[in-house]
């Protein structure tokens, strides 16, 4: 991995409104520690920032340059970006954290995965789902990859690559479950079932049957001339009640 040169200047004077205007001007305020010194207050120019760290993925080695190499405390330190602070509406840059490290000695560190080919179960119907975008490996700050490759081409549906499927270059190694899951095939999405085109006609009571002969002109048919009888008689039984009791 190539190391990326960044320009940084020491801060002298730290709070809100001192941060505030610093960034109002361009700059960027930020921390430089380590396990074996004491914090520093440092800064550097949001378009140095831009151009160099912005498009960076996982962990990458940064050598910190001190205008003139003025500052031995500064200059020519090997670091990780650690931490990068946005603000949560404009995703402004706000604050960063540059790690020292030790390029003698294995450290573990974040880096990117990417997806190459296409998976059979893809080609089938299935859809590409990535689980973890990164993974964690140790080895020495020099041998960091800027990604690693996972080809998927191989996938049916179903199917999925694990964490002890990754080849890697030599001396490093993958930390976590060796079964964790990193990308996997599934199953096309089941579509939605159509609603039936016409629902089956359901009789009418009191309806003519398909099929049935029509009453001549005049005539009721038989289902009217049975209504019209019950109505009837139940007519009469209503008058005979009311008669009864008036006499």
């Amino acid at each position: 991995m190539e190391m990326v040169e960044v320009r940084i200047e020491r801060r002298d004077t730290s709070g809100k409104g001192k941060a505030r205007r610093m960034r109002r001007d361009g700059i960027i305020p930020a921390i430089f520690y380590g396990p074996k010194r004491t914090t520093v207050q440092v800064a550097l120019k949001a378009e140095e920032f831009e151009e160099k760290l912005s498009q960076l993925e996982g962990s990458h080695l940064i050598r910190l340059v001190h205008d003139g190499g003025k500052d031995a405390d500064l200059h020519d330190k090997s670091v990780l970006l650690r931490e990068v602070q946005l603000h949560p509406v404009t995703g402004d840059v706000l604050h960063l954290d540059f790690f020292e490290v030790d390029l003698t000695e294995r450290l573990t560190v974040s880096v990117a995965l990417r997806f190459i080919g296409k998976a059979v179960g893809v080609v089938e119907g299935g859809i590409l789902q990535p689980i973890l975008r990164e993974i964690e490996v140790e080895c020495l700050p020099t041998e960091i990859p800027e990604y690693i490759e996972i080809d998927v081409s191989h996938l049916t549906i179903h199917q999925a690559v694990h964490l002890s499927e990754v080849k890697l270059p030599e001396g490093i190694v993958a930390m976590g479950d060796p079964t964790q899951p990193l990308v996997s095939v599934l199953p096309p999405s089941v579509e939605e079932a159509k609603p039936a085109e016409a629902a089956e006609a359901v009789p009418v009571e009191g309806a003519p049957v398909e099929g049935a002969a029509a009453a001549p002109a005049g005539e009721a048919a038989p289902g009217e001339a049975k209504a019209e009888g019950e109505a009837k008689g139940k007519g009469g039984e209503g008058k005979g009640r009311k008669g009864g009791g008036e006499s």
